[in-house]
């Protein structure tokens, strides 16, 4: 029910479809492709409460659910086929507590955008591309392209005009839009005639949104490891890792990472973004001994701001893209000697008293997301427990 997806093309479903979904369902999956190109979702059966559409429903949200159009709300009827104009498109499945059908099934795919121009959002500036061709053919030069501050110039190359944008400078504007935060600029192709004009200017509007609630995974294993793998699709550039002190000097990069039963462990979560005016939360952090499985067998550290764990402590960072925690290690039982954990982690405007950030620990009720939480799972480590140390006591 519901998740983040990063595949090229796949099949949506409700819930034990073709079987009759369950009441109260509320599924949101993101499906975010790869730069440039855009999401093409068409319906392939729908059976469900008709009528309006007030009770059991999906609705189809051109980006990130909370601060993109509507595309449509259906229930019934004929089976549309909707287009993203970006690289991302969510779904959102929805059942009362009354009737329950066969529910529906779609397919989605990625096709390639408008290759004239492209936007990369990478992790410390915007790339932003332009057609050598795609300008002549509109009988503009490369020299008459410039960017809104003029003092950034772009490289020119045989076939394309590139620019490197940086998300804190060269005229970026920086605006918060429900969950997502917009880094926006605009390149200008105009004309070198001042006096008689025949050609219309071109203003590219480019955007980057980067969505401000990411989920990283972290494992460790309670005697074995920290391997770093960072991983963006088109969020936030965060990295998690183990550190050998509260001073957090030195990151640990042994195989395996032989640690004793309630021993500290240090973890710092760090974000990778030009934009000073940022900084990082830790939200939630979950473990357990299976890294498909968040549900069955947990142990919450902390969850929704709340400390749940009485070994949890906070240090200072002296840098607002930097979160620094400890908790002591454990192990579930015995024949669970791995145990991961799973951290989410939210990105807010450095000094909004108002953002998640600064609200620290809330009931789930409070919450403005639910199941449309945007996450990314990454292992990035483990840890494993000395020989002799699980003896010294048992921590559950």
């Amino acid at each position: 029910c519901g998740g983040s997806i990063s595949n090229p093309s796949g099949i949506l479903q409700s819930p034990f479809y073709p079987g009759s979904y369950p009441n109260n369902a509320d599924c949101v999956w993101e499906i975010q492709v790869e730069n440039n190109f855009r999401v093409l979702l068409t319906f392939r059966d729908i059976a469900m409460q008709s009528g309006r559409c007030h009770y059991d429903y999906i609705e189809v949200y051109d980006g990130p659910p909370h601060s993109s159009p509507l595309l449509g709300r259906l229930c019934s009827g004929s089976f549309p086929t909707y287009t993203s104009s970006s690289n991302m498109m969510t779904v959102r499945f929805h059942s009362d507590s009354r009737y329950t059908f066969r529910g529906f099934q779609a397919h989605y795919s990625s096709i390639p955008a408008d290759h004239n121009t492209t936007l990369t959002c990478l992790p410390n500036y915007m790339r932003a591309v332009v057609s050598k061709d795609y300008l002549q053919s509109q009988g503009y030069s490369a020299q008459m392209v410039t960017l809104n501050d003029n003092r950034c110039q772009p490289t020119v190359t045989s076939h394309e005009v590139i620019f490197n944008i940086p998300y804190n400078s060269c005229g970026t504007i920086q605006e918060e839009n429900n969950d997502t935060i917009n880094y926006s600029n605009m390149i200008k192709v105009t004309s070198s005639e001042h006096i008689i004009k025949r050609k219309k200017d071109i203003h590219l509007h480019i955007s980057c949104k980067m969505l401000q609630n990411t989920w990283k995974q972290i494992m460790y294993v309670a005697e074995d490891t920290v391997d770093v793998n960072e991983n963006q699709f088109g969020r936030y550039d965060m990295h998690i890792g183990f550190y050998n002190s509260s001073s957090f000097l030195w990151q640990v990069h042994n195989s395996p990472y032989y640690i004793d039963l309630n021993q500290n462990v240090y973890v710092q979560a760090s974000l990778h973004n030009s934009d000073q005016n940022l900084t990082i939360f830790v939200d939630t952090c979950v473990a357990s001994p299976d890294p498909r499985d968040f549900n069955t067998l947990t142990y919450d550290i902390i969850r929704n701001g709340c400390v749940r764990d009485s070994s949890y402590a906070t240090y200072y960072s002296p840098y607002g893209h930097f979160a620094r925690f400890k908790f002591n290690a454990f192990e579930f039982i015995s024949r669970h000697a791995l145990v991961y954990l799973q951290c989410e982690l939210v990105v807010c405007r450095l000094g909004d008293r108002s953002s998640r950030c600064y609200r620290g620990c809330i009931s789930r009720s409070k919450r403005e997301t639910s199941s449309a939480e945007e996450k990314v799972n990454v292992v990035v480590g483990s840890l494993k427990l000395r020989e002799g140390s699980r003896n010294a006591g048992k921590v559950k």
